[in-house]
């Protein structure tokens, strides 16, 4: 469910005003629009913020690559100097590429002394440098033209190669020390840049009049009583009412204990749907599980997944179970793992490849179709029962008002769009008699229960737009065949690297060939089905994530446009 939120209006005295931001922190139950704050001591507390997260980046960059990284004894460091640091390291990269540049284009002409050319040249005696790399001495200045010249050096070849190497020591020398940073001293201390961030954000927030200060937030309803018990103590004056018209108050879910790790997919998506809409975690966790299973298509990549998910859950064990958002990814990369091994098994299929005992499984022999109607028809039919549930449960929460026919009316449509899917694509010989009948009735309910005659004159157009609202039902069912192609050209793909691998030792009969082609054949394995497994996941992130925040938010006209409830604490 979305928790009930309630504004907050703060006030106490002026004097007390950083007291009172650290008690609300203490507190931990007040959404403060800290967005909205602006102002220099903000804007310094940011900079700081970001120069700690900077000097992060630039020791792990100063790490890669470098094989003696990993063999320092890592020293304790401050941001400053590590900022300085590389600040000076990129000026002296930068007169690096000045000084390489300058020995490009003296090279051709080998070392000589230019103070020596100068001497020359007063004695009538000029040296030329022409563009082609070659070089002559002449008694007569205007022997060659200057277009054609390369203007002498201010110092020689020798000197430009020892600033070369100095530089090239010095930077070595700065890459040395960064790398040799322990970042923990610094990560450490980002928790409190953070807090300050937010503190005075809030600072800035709280307004002044006169001897009272006062300021604005949310809270949700059930932690009412645990702020009139602070205001009660620290002597807050506060006003809580109902959010007012066109106010957005920010959104708190809280769903049923077994699906609260869907909350971490939705901060990672970084989606909530608006306050005054539904609470979808149910269906969303439960129906992208089946998506993901279906869009990996391979028992044995979610056994991949499971054992690493299974890596992470020991180190989390280990680390003392501190981490609550990690702990919600490990019971979501659970769950589609685990759902993806179930996929396999009724699918037989493991690396793209089938395992003959289980071949005769009826499951195995219902999926494996040549036609490919069946697996259509359960797309169709989990795309329908997706849809259907979004227009029932707009119907339940509608009842009584007249309205909540209109949805029922909605789900008979999808009902009517399946079966005429299915027509469509051959899996059924015509829509039954039921089938038509239905679809007259649920049109007609959409038709007569939608816009109520008092509202005929604002929204009576949304009737004449009803055959382009079914036609796009019919095209939201058919969108759900994507869990099949994509499924589909997964295993394939994992079909075709397998054939590739398994064809390098076809015919070759030398005892060297086939261990040559061996090593061949597994790099081909390990590689093809590392960018299948990586191809899998980004398809989980296009597809998955659209069949539940657009297609099914669609119908239950989630629209995804609030904001998430985070109140004013310490990281």
């Amino acid at each position: 469910m979305i928790v009930k939120m309630m504004h907050l209006d703060l006030v106490c005295v002026a004097s007390e005003c950083e007291a009172t931001l650290e008690r609300l922190r203490e507190l931990g139950a007040v959404h403060l629009d800290l967005g909205a704050a602006k102002g220099a001591e903000l804007a310094e507390a940011k900079s700081d913020a970001a120069a700690a997260e900077r000097a992060v980046r630039i020791i792990r960059k100063m790490r890669e690559g470098k094989a003696y990284a990993a063999t320092l004894q890592k020293l304790p460091c401050k941001t400053a100097d590590i900022l300085e640091k590389f600040d000076r390291r990129e000026a002296l990269a930068a007169r690096a590429d000045e000084v390489a540049k300058e020995i490009g284009k003296y090279a051709p002409y080998g070392d000589f002394d230019p103070v020596l050319a100068a001497k020359l040249a007063e004695s009538g005696v000029y040296l030329r440098l022409k563009k082609d790399g070659t070089y002559f001495i002449s008694m007569d200045p205007e022997a060659v033209s200057a277009a054609d010249c390369v203007e002498l050096p201010g110092r020689s070849l020798g000197a430009m190669k020892e600033e070369a190497a100095r530089l090239d020591a010095e930077i070595l020398s700065i890459d040395s020390h960064i790398a040799a940073c322990d970042e923990d001293t610094i990560m450490a201390e980002y928790p409190a840049l953070a807090d300050r961030v937010a503190f005075s954000a809030a600072r800035e927030l709280m307004e002044r009049s006169g001897e009272v200060a006062f300021i604005s937030g949310w809270i949700a309803r059930p932690s009412a009583a645990k702020l009139a018990e602070a205001a009660r103590k620290n002597g807050w004056g506060t006003l809580l009412r109902e959010p007012a018209p066109g106010e957005t108050p920010p959104t708190l879910i809280e769903p049923p204990r077994l699906f609260r790790p869907v909350k971490a997919l939705f901060d990672g998506l970084g989606i909530s749907p608006a306050y005054t809409e539904a609470d979808v975690s149910v269906p969303f966790m439960c129906y992208f599980s089946l998506f993901f299973a279906m869009l990996v298509g391979d028992g044995a990549y979610g056994a991949i997944f499971l054992a690493a998910t299974l890596f992470g859950w020991k180190k989390y064990l280990d680390a003392g179970k501190a981490n609550a958002v990690a702990r919600s990814w490990l019971i979501l990369l659970t769950v589609f793992s685990s759902a993806t091994v179930a996929w396999g098994l009724l699918s037989n299929t493991w690396f793209g490849a089938a395992i003959p005992a289980c071949a005769d499984w009826p499951t195995v022999k219902w999926l494996a179709d040549p036609s490919y109607k069946n697996m259509m028809l359960l797309c169709f039919t989990i795309g329908a029962s997706h849809l259907a549930l979004a227009r029932l449960w707009n119907a339940a929460c509608r009842f009584p008002d007249t309205t909540f026919l209109a949805e029922l009316g909605w789900a008979g449509v999808l009902v009517l769009m399946y079966l005429v899917t299915n027509y469509i694509v051959g899996i059924f010989p015509g829509v039954p008699q039921w089938g038509m009948v239905l679809g007259g009735v649920s049109i007609a309910m959409v038709f007569l229960f939608s816009v109520k005659p008092s509202e005929l004159k604002t929204r009576g157009a949304e009737l004449g737009m009803l055959p382009l609202n079914i036609m796009s039902a019919l095209g939201d069912i058919i969108s759900y065949v994507r869990l099949f192609a994509v499924g589909l050209a997964s295993v394939k793909v994992a079909e075709n690297f397998n054939s590739m691998a398994t064809g390098l030792v076809a015919g070759v009969d030398a005892a060297w060939a086939k261990a040559l082609m061996a090593v061949a054949m597994v790099a081909i394995l390990v590689v093809g089905h590392a960018l299948n497994l990586a191809m899998a996941g980004l398809s989980i992130l296009v597809h998955a994530v659209r069949l539940n925040t657009l297609e099914f938010s669609n119908h239950k006209g989630v629209s995804w446009a609030g904001y998430a409830f985070r109140p004013f604490r310490r990281s």
